[in-house]
């Protein structure tokens, strides 16, 4: 997994609302529909977008965020094993932040991808965070020409919901 923080902070960002991506791929079929989100993410321009992968992100990340969105590829009907890694890691030192964050789910799926959503649901009721749209599952591996676009309006939903104050 690749990564990188956005721009350091500047006075305009200040009024900024921040959206969090952390991910985890191995195939790179996670981290195609991964770009593809961050980059429908960053149409909303009063929206500052920080992606990470899975192990590089930890409890600062988090606390930083106004919203959060979490991508993972199916394992074995399961979220991927960095980002339970990262739930791992942050959930008790999010525990008495009670965050409340916004947040969305994508899935790359060899199946039907429903138990990483499960899980990751019954995880972030913990912190707890808000689910505020339907999760995106692309079965079958990443295709650009198919799942370019569905990337890209689920990472822009999300950035202008969080932006208009929708969530």
């Amino acid at each position: 997994c690749r990564s990188f923080k956005s721009n350091p902070m500047n006075l305009s960002s200040l009024s900024m609302k921040r959206l969090l991506l952390v991910y985890h791929s191995q195939s790179g079929s996670t981290e195609s529909l991964a770009r593809a989100v961050l980059l429908g993410c960053q149409k909303e321009l009063e929206v500052d977008t920080r992606i990470l992968g899975a192990f590089n992100a930890d409890i600062s990340d988090l606390l930083w965020a106004d919203g959060v969105i979490f991508g993972t590829p199916e394992n074995f009907g399961y979220m991927s094993g960095a980002l339970k890694d990262f739930f791992d890691r942050t959930f008790y030192l999010a525990e008495p932040q009670k965050i409340n964050l916004p947040y969305g789910i994508f899935v790359t799926a060899g199946n039907d991808g429903q138990g990483a959503v499960r899980e990751i649901k019954r995880i972030a009721n913990g912190y707890p965070l808000r689910l505020v749209s339907e999760p995106l599952i692309v079965r079958g591996g990443y295709q650009k020409e198919e799942h370019h676009s569905l990337g890209l309006d689920f990472g822009h939903a999300m950035a202008a919901g969080l932006s208009l104050g929708i969530f």
